[in-house]
């Protein structure tokens, strides 16, 4: 939007009445005079309609102490006249609005709308939605946000509109992190929005104020090198605050909120990859050879804030979100020859409800200034007795008397005298006062049953439906404040990863109230980062809420309170039916319960349940099926692979086995040679000796291979159990030696072929 003309019509009114001050430069004094020109044009283009609703307040707020709800002019007339009250009528004031107003209002409160953030990209990930559906919860928890939503549907359902604020505080004094807050705006005729707004909660407004008044103390404290005197004396319509009571002593600030916007150039590339002209993202791609696809010319959106006295700023910065945080609540919206008019549950019961009073007063006054019914009686019954008939409506004699000789002429007595019927209300004054009060109904389309009267309809299921068609009658007041909600909480989404920029430990609260702790971490690439142990179990997750881009649902409904007092009570009905299934379902039904211990109670209760039925799976019973088979299959597989393992180490044992055998073969030809070679030079006796030691060691390890050499080379000596001792055989006491000592019979040895092929030795001599 082009602001050429309104600053070129700014600065002309800038010029001569009130001068800027001297450290104000030439773009401040440019945004302040826009500034200027934007709150008068607010103001005036609001006026007419907030004069309306300034009556409908004031209408709503109406009771018999100060006749809000009588016209002065009808009021003038009913009054007191030069202090006489002789001819004073009454004003009677019997408010039935509030009941209507809060019948919208307490039901919202019953059933609070609540933003839900869910995924809108493939970046973003489930888990990190539920941890902004916490983190929103605990933004609303530390800021009362109830308090917020419930005074902005006040005045929205009152007079037609209400405004919800977004702040961000600091921790606390001695820290640089950063708080959400979610505040709550008293008055709603302070704020002063874009009237060219088309969205009804203000998300595409340019521009907002929302002023204040500061006590001049105060002022100087939060400000002091400002100037002294400056003060922004503008008023629109119902924007008054401490300055009703303190005139001279107060100061006038104001909020300033507004959209600039930066001229860029988007670039698409290969792969639908987006950068702005001038970005390191652009820069990068130029230098790698990348030519983008597409371009086109858009306004990047800045939001700034500032607070002024009207001439200077007093702080100023740029807002991290990407909207104004100022949310509007509306009621009903008129657009009629290019003006808008909002308004409320009240506008249109205003006439049905003076008429009651009207009706009312009409009907007290009737029966207050009817004369007290009078005595009726003959002349001369009275005689004597006039003091205590002039006094009977008045004073409580026990007993009246009357003269009895009286009579008509013929010799009787006369009746006694009798009391006229007094004077009722007229029929058509009752029936008045009746329409009126259904009219009010009708115009606030809320009937007998939505306000607790009786009907005809006697199950529960009729009632609820009668009372949710006069609930549709008044269902967009609600609507809208979902909207409003919804906006919110888009805006807390965006400004989430802005505000948590650093590394920090997070409170989040559950849909049950429970709170937990979460990490972020805005440097990780992905949404969640999964911590494991050695056995590959999740022991921690961080998350960064900046990566992938998340939407808001609003849900309307009770709390969960509310809820969890509906289970208890099917859960009793249903238990109290089938009391059976306290087996299966018992710790649930106590869980829900209020009482010290129920917890306690529950987790007990839970431990004596069927371990099947504490399990807990979200599959169906194909799925479960088909993971049962599975898991069948992976250790019919485990055990094919163990057997094929077998088979392979018992190849490998036998092939070890033979590879040793073949090894003591040969070591055994080798000392067998070697034996052979040296025989030939040695005497009997050293032989005996050779053999006898190797016998002994034989009989000392058990080594097979020594055995088998000691026989065989007994027996190529010719030393055998027959030959004398004396000619080299073998010991009696060694002949007979058992097997178990390790010694092997010599037909079980077999002589190697070189050695049966050796020729004969000539005998010994």
């Amino acid at each position: 939007m082009d602001y050429t003309g309104i600053n070129s019509a700014a600065k002309v009114a800038a010029i001569g009445g009130n001068p800027q001050p001297a450290n104000v430069d030439k773009d401040d004094s440019d945004t302040l005079a826009t500034m200027r020109t934007r709150l008068n044009m607010a103001i005036s283009a609001l006026s007419e309609s907030r004069e309306d609703e300034l009556d409908d307040l004031r209408f709503y707020a109406g009771s018999p102490d100060n006749h809000w709800q009588w016209p002065a002019d009808v009021l003038a007339t009913r009054g007191a006249v030069q202090g006489q009250t002789i001819n004073a009528r009454p004003t009677l004031t019997i408010n039935k609005l509030p009941q209507h107003v809060r019948q919208v209002t307490n039901d919202q409160r019953q059933n609070r709308p609540s933003g839900k953030v869910i995924p809108a990209d493939d970046n973003a990930d489930p888990e990190v939605a539920e941890i902004y559906n916490g983190m929103v919860r605990h933004i609303e928890y530390i800021s009362d946000a109830d308090v917020a939503y419930d005074t902005a549907c006040e005045n929205q359902v009152s007079y037609g509109e209400g405004y919800i604020r977004i702040i961000t505080e600091y921790c606390s004094d001695d820290s640089f992190d950063q708080d959400i807050k979610i505040m709550r705006v008293r008055n709603s005729f302070s704020v002063y929005m874009d009237p060219t707004i088309q969205d009804p909660c203000g998300a595409d407004a340019k521009w907002c104020f929302v002023t204040e008044d500061l006590q001049r103390e105060e002022y100087e404290r939060l400000f002091p090198d400002a100037s002294p005197i400056s003060s922004l004396q503008t008023l629109g319509i119902g924007d008054q605050s401490i300055n009703v009571w303190i005139n001279e002593d107060t100061v006038r600030i104001a909020e300033y909120y507004y959209v600039e916007y930066d001229k860029a150039t988007l670039h698409l590339y290969p792969g639908n990859i987006t950068a702005f002209e001038g970005s390191p993202e652009a820069k990068q791609l130029k230098m790698m050879g990348v030519k983008p696809v597409r371009s086109r010319r858009v306004d990047a959106k800045r939001v700034k804030w500032c607070k002024t006295n009207g001439y200077e700023f007093l702080e100023k910065s740029d807002w991290a979100g990407d909207w104004i945080p100022v949310v509007r609540v509306v009621g009903n919206e008129f657009e009629v020859e290019g003006k808008l008019y909002v308004s409320g549950l009240v506008r249109n019961a205003k006439d049905a409800q003076r008429m009651y009073n009207y009706w009312v007063s009409q009907e007290a006054e009737m029966l207050a200034l009817a004369p007290k019914a009078p005595f009726i009686g003959y002349g001369g019954q009275f005689e004597g007795y006039e003091m205590q008939w002039k006094t009977a409506n008045t004073q409580n004699w026990p007993y009246l008397e009357v003269n009895p000789d009286v009579t008509d002429g013929n010799g009787a007595v006369l009746p006694l005298p009798q009391r006229a019927a007094p004077p009722l209300p007229q029929t058509g004054l009752i029936q008045a006062k009746m329409g009126s009060s259904d009219d009010i109904k009708s115009t606030t389309g809320q009937y007998d049953t939505s306000l607790g009267a009786t009907s005809n309809e006697r199950s529960g299921k009729a009632i609820m439906a009668r009372e949710r068609q006069s609930d549709t009658g008044t269902y967009h007041y609600v609507d809208n404040l979902a909207r409003a909600v919804r906006h919110v909480t888009r805006q807390l989404v965006g400004l989430i990863p802005k505000i948590y920029d650093t590394q920090r430990v997070a409170r989040i609260i559950g849909l049950d109230g429970d709170t937990e702790m979460v990490k972020l971490d805005p440097t990780q690439q992905e949404p969640v980062k999964k911590i494991v142990d050695e056995n590959n179990i999740v022991i921690d997750k961080i998350y960064n809420p900046g990566v992938g881009k998340y939407d808001v649902v609003v849900t309307t409904g009770p709390s969960y309170m509310t809820k969890r007092q509906e289970a208890l009570d099917a859960m009793g009905m249903i238990l109290q039916s089938n009391p059976q299934l306290w087996q299966v379902a018992g710790d649930l039904f106590i869980k829900n319960m209020d009482w010290p211990g129920a917890q306690e109670m529950a987790e007990r209760f839970a431990k004596i349940i069927d371990p099947k039925i504490m399990a807990e799976s979200d599959e169906s019973p194909e799925m479960q099926q088909a993971k049962q088979q599975m898991e069948a299959m992976a250790q019919e597989l485990e055990q094919l692979h163990q057997m094929l393992q077998n088979v392979g180490k018992s190849v490998e044992v036998q092939d070890l086995d033979r590879k040793a055998f073949e090894a003591e073969i040969k070591a055994y030809q080798a000392e067998t040679q070697r034996l052979t070679a040296i025989s030939g030079a040695m005497n009997p006796e050293q032989v005996q000796e050779v053999v006898m030691q190797t016998l002994r060691d034989v009989m000392t390890t058990g080594d097979l291979v020594m055995e088998q050499q000691g026989q065989q080379l007994m027996g190529d000596m010719g030393m055998q159990q027959g030959m004398p001792q004396e000619m080299g055989g073998m010991p009696q006491e060694m002949q007979q030696m058992p097997p178990e000592m390790g010694m092997i019979p010599p037909e079980s040895a077999e002589m190697p072929p070189e050695m049966m092929n050796m020729p004969p030795q000539e005998p010994m001599v």
